[in-house]
């Protein structure tokens, strides 16, 4: 079992709420990521989410592809974040949110042994479908590294038993039909998918995409182990609003009494 995945179900069986924030890494730039990442971990974060600039990234809303957009513009590349990564200490697992095209172009082999030096315990491709997770899989059986899986709204029910299996670190439970962003209208029968599928999984499942205010953390938490905030994060960093990025997680976080 890898680390990412031992620290999250041991937060799930302490009945914790899983928060795991997302940052675009270098939108404010590379020199701000090692503030940013403490920022989020004194918040209380169960893990950060990392995202790698791209020119097409097909699952991000409008206010992440922004965020890329700047973080290109500031010359930011894999190469840099990674140097960057490691020099970077933090007790709060780190996870890698990238298309396959960024890491094929930085080799793949050469990719998952710099992670080794870094504090990155998972990765998310969006765009590498589970046909063809042998393209990377292999080359992390001797890595501490997570292959999160991601499940849609639309995946066959019959699908999901053998997604959640393959899958380390946590499941990327799809909350929404779409891109990222914030202020989204959930179907009536999220709740009943997500327990669905966190019943079909010995990992922790977490809901993405939209996720926004506390009310959508107590929500989800009712059905899966916790969330992931991206859009939200984003927005509050590139505002400069890092007290309401801190005071935002930890009332998400918070166990009312």
């Amino acid at each position: 079992m890898k680390s990412l995945t031992k620290q999250l179900k041991a937060r799930q069986e302490a009945d914790e709420t899983i928060f795991v924030p997302y940052i675009m890494a270098g939108a404010q730039g590379l020199d701000r990521l090692a503030d940013e990442i403490q920022l989020l971990t004194d918040a209380g974060a169960s893990a950060i989410e990392l995202g790698i600039p791209f020119s097409d990234p097909v699952a991000d809303g409008p206010i992440i592809q922004e965020a890329g957009l700047r973080a290109l513009k500031n010359n930011v590349t894999l190469s840099k974040i990674i140097h960057q990564l490691k020099q970077i200490k933090t007790p709060t697992p780190l996870v890698i949110m990238t298309y396959f095209n960024p890491i094929f172009s930085y080799g793949l082999e050469r990719f998952i042994q710099d992670l080794a030096e870094t504090n990155v315990l998972g990765l998310i491709i969006p765009d590498l479908p589970y046909e063809h997770r042998e393209l990377v899989e292999p080359l992390l059986k001797e890595s501490d590294v997570a292959l999160i899986p991601l499940i849609a709204l639309t995946t066959p029910k019959e699908r999901i038993p053998e997604l959640v299996v393959a899958g380390e670190g946590f499941i990327y439970a799809v909350a929404v039909n779409g891109v990222t962003g914030i202020d989204r209208n959930y179907q009536e029968t999220l709740d009943e998918h997500l327990t669905y599928i966190q019943n079909s999984s010995d990992k922790p499942v977490l809901a993405g995409f939209g996720v926004s205010s506390k009310e959508h953390v107590d929500r989800f938490r009712k059905s899966c182990a916790g969330v992931i905030v991206g859009s939200k994060i984003v927005q509050l960093l590139s505002e400069g609003k890092r007290t309401e990025v801190k005071a935002f997680i930890q009332a998400a976080v918070r166990k009312e009494v």
